[in-house]
């Protein structure tokens, strides 16, 4: 039995882990929420019973085993060190270490031997990042991917709870004949479609989200594989979408590839041209498994290498609070 502390408990993802260690029965002892200061008062259900939120201080790991951070990049370089210094595993679901040589970077289904080499500290990926590995490695394992390229159509969950309200409340004033005032985001999100919000890099035209895609990729993957995203929000509650073209090795067998996605976890397949049934973000919310589906070779392709497919992931789950619960269940 473990004694588990929540960094961030209050927000979207921290929320989602208190969810997701009950839903998996994670064999926790005692349960330490943690958020900052002005979450103080309030409580949280855990197995049944309420937990109170306390401050989040140095001192706030004593006796802690697992802790499973998602309060943002500045929280992590923050607190971190003092949790590992207590003697606690953290898994960070910000980007705060993602990139660093020594701090594994892990999807449990694609590259769980490289958590051997934690120090202490295991970050989770990037929440697309993590979507479009998961469809994509049960090709690549078969077929070797040569090319990428992503367009992401990425929900308000992904900017927090407060961008998921933002959408609520925008939609309420737009079908009010009100007009919406963005606060969380530059501009409105309900019914609404713009480039993803982090910032932009103004030499390469590519925005942060679309360097994460790209240099996550890579590291999770041990292989430099051309990759070139693009990265949209869109006005959808939770669940991401991505439309990704796949240039292969060998030439596109799609009953190969089929069977290749059926057969891995993590993943379901959704491909029904019958009835022109394929994931879609509302299907995709609340699941763990990321959705794959609309399977196609590229008929522009001049030698069959080729593809095309769509998938869902929950942005709240698998993109962030399962994927950091099973790497603890791991470690």
């Amino acid at each position: 039995m473990k004694h588990v502390a929540i960094v961030g408990a209050t927000g979207a993802v921290g929320q989602e882990m208190i969810r997701v260690l009950e839903q998996r029965k994670f064999p926790v002892s005692t349960l330490t929420l943690l958020a900052s200061k002005r979450s103080l008062g309030k409580s949280m259900t855990f197995q049944g019973k309420q937990v109170p939120v306390q401050e989040l201080t140095h001192d706030s790991f004593a006796g802690v085993n697992v802790a499973l951070f998602s309060a943002g990049a500045t929280t992590t370089k923050q607190f971190a060190p003092s949790a590992v210094k207590a003697g606690a595993i953290v898994v960070d679901n910000s980007s705060a270490f993602r990139m660093d040589p020594g701090t594994p970077l892990v999807i449990p289904e694609i590259n769980p031997e490289d958590l051997k080499s934690h120090k202490g500290i295991i970050a989770n990926p990037n929440c697309c990042a993590i979507i479009l590995l998961m469809a994509v490695y049960p090709i690549h394992k078969i077929n070797p991917i040569k090319r990428i390229i992503v367009s992401t159509y990425q929900s308000a969950s992904g900017a927090g709870a407060k961008a998921m309200e933002e959408l609520r409340l925008q939609a309420a004033d737009v079908l009010a004949g009100k007009a919406p005032v963005p606060s969380v985001f530059q501009f409105p999100i309900a019914f609404n479609v713009f480039s993803h919000n982090a910032a932009m890099d103004p030499e390469t035209g590519y925005n942060g989200e679309e360097l994460k895609v790209i240099e996550e990729s890579h590291k999770i993957l041990h292989n430099d594989i051309p990759i070139s995203p693009t990265c949209i929000r869109v006005s959808t509650m939770r669940a991401h979408a991505e439309s990704v073209h796949l240039e292969l090795t060998n030439p596109v067998d799609l009953d190969a590839i089929r069977r290749a996605i059926e057969n891995s976890p993590g993943v379901r397949l959704q491909d029904d041209r019958k009835t022109n049934h394929f994931p879609m973000p509302l299907e995709a919310s609340g699941q763990d498994d990321v959705i794959v589906g609309r399977l196609r070779r590229d008929i522009a392709s001049k030698d069959g290498r080729e593809m095309d497919l769509f998938c869902c992931g929950d942005q709240l789950l698998k993109g962030a609070a399962l994927n950091a619960v099973q790497i603890a269940e791991i470690v």
